[in-house]
């Protein structure tokens, strides 16, 4: 028995579904994200899980217990929203002992608690302060510290960092993974952050149009996403739609054919990540193409290539200055192994 069920959950508002039978079991310490576009059903997802939203249909049982009907309050959970939602006129140390306050807790084991938390997000030294006199990295700490000194069964983060700049998000990012393993909660976290997912979690669960297109660890995932969908969503993604007409056969894009392992037959769509290609002689080449843009992104250079597929797109670690120039005829290989075959139009779409 997992430690966290999630069975058939669905919410209806009239004739919309939100969120259509979600299935997911979370084990104990586990991090898992919702990942998904905007309007996909994560957050009515979280919110059912906090009690904020009942649902239509289904279940929620943790630790064994079924919750499904029980109010927020009595559910014990941790919740951390992108807003924070502190208490401006409370120092540090109010905002974040008055969970405990409201719980009955004493005032000494409420003091060292709260000291004991601040620590863990290295905030002891702000706890006299007020949140309008601290930055949104620090805030966004205290409203972890809050959550986490209930000692919840279950973290729940709402989009936790979306109010952060970029540098501070990453650092941020590093940071919570860090506690979280460190602490061994049980989380579950929103987003809409392809690389926070990819980088936070344990597994992910991407969600489109209140369905699960697919679950699994982040690694898996990108090396195998089950549909357009998932291709298109997770990163970057070179996709052709072909032919194939056997399992050891090639696919046929154009007048293009193209070398791929294991796969599905018949009308399919061929996937190819842009860090696969690779820029070879002409006589080794699968395609030609010309460059028409080259892109610095700092830590790599994206390139965009007209060829007889269409747009292809290149990228390249950055190990230095390429040799390869906007306006350059070029040609392009990737190993089959690096190409995925999959039945066209499955796992939904990413518009």
């Amino acid at each position: 028995m997992s430690f966290l069920e999630l069975r058939g959950l669905t919410k209806r508002y009239d004739s919309v579904v939100a969120v259509h039978e979600f299935h997911l079991d979370v084990e104990r310490g586990e991090f898992v994200s919702l990942l998904g576009p905007s309007g996909c059903g994560k957050t009515t997802m979280l919110q059912m899980v906090a009690g904020f939203v009942a649902p239509t249909a289904g279940s929620i049982r943790l630790d064994g217990r079924d919750i499904t009907q029980m109010k927020p309050s009595r559910r014990g959970l941790g919740i951390v929203f992108q807003s924070y939602a502190l208490f401006p006129h409370m120092t540090v140390a109010d905002n974040v002992g008055f969970g405990l306050q409201m719980r009955g807790v004493s005032r000494a084991d409420r003091r060292q608690r709260v000291e004991e938390t601040l620590a863990l997000v290295h905030l002891q030294q702000f706890a006299q302060r007020y949140p309008r006199e601290l930055s949104g990295g620090q805030r966004q700490r205290v409203a972890l510290a809050r959550a986490l000194v209930i000692k919840p069964p279950v973290l729940l983060l709402d989009e936790p960092l979306g109010a952060l700049d970029a540098k501070l998000r990453h650092d941020m990012q590093i940071e919570l993974r860090a506690l979280q393993h460190h602490i061994g909660v049980t989380t579950i976290m929103v987003t809409h952050d392809q690389e926070e997912a990819m980088t936070l979690s344990d597994r992910v669960v991407l969600m489109n149009q209140g369905r699960i297109e697919q679950i699994g660890r982040p690694y898996e995932m990108y090396e195998q996403p089950n549909g357009r969908f998932a291709s298109t969503f997770l990163g970057k993604a070179n996709l052709f739609q072909g032919q194939r007409e056997g399992a050891a056969a090639p696919v046929r894009v154009g007048s293009v054919a193209l070398p791929a392992g294991d796969g599905a037959t018949g009308e399919v769509d061929y996937v190819v990540r842009p860090e696969k290609l690779r820029f070879v002689a002409a006589a080794d080449a699968l395609v030609h193409g010309t460059v028409e843009a080259r892109a610095f992104l700092g830590n790599y250079w994206l390139f965009q290539v007209a060829t007889d597929l269409g747009n292809v797109q290149v990228t390249l670690p950055n190990t230095g200055l390429p040799d390869v120039n906007e306006g350059d005829a070029v040609g392009l290989a990737w190993s089959p192994q690096h190409a995925r075959v999959l039945a066209h139009g499955s796992g939904g779409s990413a518009s």
